[in-house]
This record gives C-alpha cells, sequence and structure tokens, in this order.
C-alpha cells in the first residue's frame, strides 16, 4: 500500500484572478481536483510543458523535501502564492517523513555542491559517504546518476524523481528498474516518477497518470503515445524519415 494515499488541490482557496497566472493556469493541473494512489510506483507521462514537474514539485515543497541539485538535501523550498503547494493537501497512511526530491536537470549543480564540501576540512571525503565514497563529478553522467540512485534509494520513503532516465542508456534504465523493484518489493518505498522513457514506465503493475491539454487521467501503458510512437517508428522507421525529411527538402526546393 502506498504512504502517500491521496493529493488534493484546494481551488476554493484561490481567486478568480489567482487562476489566470502560472502555475494554476496550466491546461492539465486546471482540470485536476485529486487523486488517489493505488500504487507504490506512480507515473506522470505528458508533453513538456503539460504540468508533470510542476506537480511533482508541488508534492515534494508540501512533503517538505528540498529539491537536490539546489544545495543540499536539508535545504528546502518554501511555500509560496504561486506555487501549487499553497494550495495541495495530502492523505496519509501513514505518515513518512523521509524520502527526497529528484531533479535531473540540476544535479550537477548538486554534485558540485557536494565536491564543494568535500573541501571542507572538518567534512572532507565524508561527503562523499552517502554517495560511493566518490566524487559523483568524477564518474559518467549516467554513472553518476546510477551512483546516486543505488545509495541514497535505500531506505523506507516517499521519492519523488523528474526524468531520472535523462542520464541513462537503456540499460542502465533497465538497472534503474532493479532499483525501483526492490524496494518497491520490500514495502518499504512509493515513487512517483516523471518520465518520457517507454522503458521505465512499463514497470510492472505501476500506475500510469496521463497529463493532457484537457485532463490528468489515468492510462493503460499500450495506450500511452510514448509507446505506440516508440514501436511505430522502430518497425517503420523509413516510413517516419521519407515524412520528415522530404516534407524539409520540399520546403528547401
Amino acid at each position: 500500500m502506498p504512504f502517500l494515499q491521496r493529493i488534493a488541490l484546494e481551488w476554493s482557496e484561490l481567486s478568480e484572478a489567482e487562476k489566470k497566472f502560472f502555475p494554476f493556469n496550466i491546461k492539465a493541473i486546471q482540470h485536476f481536483s485529486e487523486y488517489r494512489f493505488r500504487s507504490n510506483v506512480t507515473f506522470f507521462i505528458g508533453d513538456n510543458g503539460s504540468g508533470k514537474s510542476t506537480l511533482l514539485e508541488a508534492i515534494g515543497v508540501s512533503c517538505g523535501f528540498s529539491v537536490v541539485g539546489g544545495r543540499d538535501l536539508t535545504i528546502k523550498k518554501e511555500k509560496d502564492d504561486e506555487s501549487l503547494a499553497n494550495i495541495m493537501k495530502l492523505s496519509w497512511l501513514p505518515k513518512v517523513s523521509q524520502g527526497l526530491f529528484f531533479r535531473a536537470e540540476t544535479f550537477d549543480t548538486f554534485a558540485g555542491y557536494i565536491d564543494e564540501m568535500a573541501k571542507d576540512p572538518y567534512i572532507g571525503y565524508q561527503a562523499y559517504a552517502p554517495y560511493g565514497g566518490k566524487s559523483l563529478n568524477e564518474q559518467s553522467h549516467g554513472q553518476a546518476f546510477l551512483t546516486f540512485f543505488k545509495n541514497r534509494l535505500d531506505r523506507k520513503g516517499l521519492y519523488l524523481l523528474d526524468e531520472p532516465e535523462s542520464a541513462l542508456s537503456p540499460q542502465n534504465q533497465l538497472t534503474f528498474l532493479r532499483i525501483i523493484q526492490e524496494l518497491d518489493k520490500s514495502g518499504q518505498a512509493q515513487f512517483i516518477i516523471a518520465t518520457h522513457s517507454p522503458i521505465i514506465m512499463a514497470y510492472p503493475d505501476a500506475q500510469i497518470l496521463q497529463f493532457t491539454e484537457t485532463a490528468i487521467e489515468p492510462v493503460a501503458y499500450e495506450d500511452t503515445d510514448h509507446y505506440n510512437l516508440t514501436r511505430d517508428f522502430l518497425n517503420h522507421r523509413e516510413r517516419y524519415f521519407r515524412a520528415l525529411f522530404e516534407d524539409e527538402e520540399g520546403e528547401d526546393s
């Protein structure tokens, strides 16, 4: 059973004027009121700008988590009038305070901050202890991601991950799924993951929420655009190239 049972947005707390501004005016989020989690692993999927990361961050802020990449995991982003967290309500069974919010696009900043901590004479190389004992910047981008996941996703908690696949090869995405599975089956963790990867979102028995311009709704894996487009492209890539490149050649002529 998931720890975080329900998220809801209390739209009545906003004025009509406030609803016209970001992030409250994002199409998918405008139509969202609540969702009840039924799985330990839930995926947020949709096009760029559809609101996946915005909703995920609001959950993180509401939990009191910091963003991995800002500075240290103890640095928290507070609620403000322009945050969905300001009108978000969470329901738990039981309440879990441990976990983290990982954002791929700011991971390099976070890795650099750990290196700065290691230079402190009172901390030294102990700064690397939670990350395999080695600087994340001394590894490839993908290896650093896996090192972080293997060493930080190792205890009871709620894990909010924004595009964790961005530095991972297809093979390492499968390794990442194994990391999730080990915690999921132990009943010690809940994951909410924003992703574009058809490999990652194929995780067995996961719930998938699709963000569109009209709703945020559950969708079956085989009904996602990610699955169907990838399958069709791999089976008929010549057709896609003809459509893409011939149109381009026609514009140039």
